[in-house]
């Protein structure tokens, strides 16, 4: 590990002068669970580390006007005790346990672990099935994006240097919306996912069928993404098993799975058309 600098930012707008007085060179210092591994191996080291874990402003999770607002600092363990999140969206709180030790949720930020841009993110499927934005801020002022607009590949985000990503938006329009997360790892605890799914939808009632069906997979590709065939499949289709089913087995076609030394790529296809079908039934 080489040497660096430290800087403690004082609140958001300090943090982004720091990131855009340092560029490249800076690397954010959230919970650090990710980026504290990355410095004992990462070839090229950082020069500066701007520590943002201490801006109480970057943690709330409340409703607003627009949808239900969750900073980007707001850290797996206190979302899966939100009693907002529980009550609207407990499918949040089922991803959010399922990543890594208890120390690791108690440390770990929703915010850090989109900006890690694995494929396998146990956050990243539920919040783009409820269709999130997030919020990014650099030193022109804030901006929003669809959460799937973060992620450009492995490891790979779609910001710029000198900007900073403040918080996660679900829309007004999906707030209390039905949505299931299944995640299938080679053992129960603390596993990286070999294939995770979420699915969300409204019930229309005069029908029994599929409103506005979101359907997003991890895992099976080089980013976190939609299943818009498995989706147009299902909206406006009479509720059924039949219809869980085949929308799995569409979604599994729209996936693009890899074979590495935990599975081969068509144990996968298998896996996203049963974790598929199981999220819709849940």
């Amino acid at each position: 590990m080489k040497p660096f600098g430290y800087v403690a930012a004082r609140d958001a707008q300090h943090a982004v002068a720091l990131l855009a007085e340092h560029g490249a060179a800076a690397k954010i210092l959230a919970g650090g669970t990710d980026l504290l591994v990355e410095l004992k191996h990462a070839a090229h080291n950082p020069e500066v580390i701007v520590d943002i874990s201490r801006l109480d402003e970057l943690k709330n999770i409340a409703i607003a006007d627009d949808g239900l607002h969750i900073g980007a600092l707001a850290t797996h363990g206190a979302i899966m005790q939100s009693t907002v999140i529980r009550d609207m969206f407990p499918a949040l709180v089922e991803a959010a346990h399922s990543i890594g030790a208890l120390q690791t949720r108690n440390l770990g930020t929703l915010g850090g672990n989109l900006m890690t841009c694995v494929p396998s993110m146990d956050s990243g499927p539920t919040l783009i099935a409820l269709e999130a934005s997030v919020t990014v801020a650099n030193s022109a002022g804030r901006r929003q994006m669809p959460l799937a607009d973060l992620f450009v590949g492995p490891r790979k985000t779609s910001l710029k240097p000198g900007e900073l990503l403040v918080g996660i938006v679900i829309p007004k329009r999906n707030l209390g919306k039905p949505a299931a997360f299944q995640k299938f790892g080679l053992r129960k605890g603390q596993a990286l996912a070999l294939v995770n799914a979420a699915a969300a939808f409204w019930v229309d009632d005069g029908k029994d069928a599929f409103k506005a069906p979101c359907i997003a997979l991890g895992a099976v590709a080089p980013t976190v993404i939609r299943a818009p065939k498995a989706e147009a499949f299902l909206a406006g289709r009479k509720i059924s098993a039949e219809a869980m089913a085949e929308a799995g087995r569409i979604a599994a076609t729209e996936a693009k799975p890899i074979s590495d030394f935990r599975a081969s790529a068509e144990y996968r296809r298998d896996l996203i058309a049963v974790l598929v079908k199981r999220a819709l039934a849940s």
